[in-house]
């Protein structure tokens, strides 16, 4: 019930800058209460970052870091390495895409993560 509203929220926005994040993230929370998992507690920190802004998701993200569940998940430095490119620590957020890509299971991932990296500029 709650994932379903989390699908209406997504579909009703005609596109990203519509969605209400706040809602989402608000929803996130109770399916984080109702289903405690890393996964729902990352997909949680997406949201908030959409709705709150990229520090307030890094926040719920790096604790994330050391959980075993998540160690050879590439989303997680994945969207560690999209808020940190916000942030603007873009040295930081290569690391992370770079991370990624190399734990992307299909080539298509890799290229993506792989130019999210190249597309940081450095030297900060």
């Amino acid at each position: 019930m709650v994932q379903a509203a989390i699908a209406a929220c997504h579909a009703r926005a005609q596109c990203a800058g519509e969605t209400d994040w706040e809602r989402i993230a608000a929803l996130y929370e109770l399916l984080s209460a109702l289903t405690p998992t890393p996964v729902v507690e990352l997909n949680r920190a997406v949201a908030v970052a959409m709705a709150y802004g990229p520090a307030r998701g890094l926040e719920l993200v790096d604790p994330l870091a050391v959980r075993p569940e998540l160690r050879d998940y590439h989303l997680l430095p994945s969207v560690r390495g999209d808020l940190l490119a916000r942030l603007g620590r873009h040295e930081e957020a290569r690391t992370e895409f770079e991370r990624a890509a190399s734990l992307a299971r299909n080539a298509r991932e890799r290229a993506v993560l792989l130019g999210r990296a190249a597309a940081c500029p450095p030297g900060d």
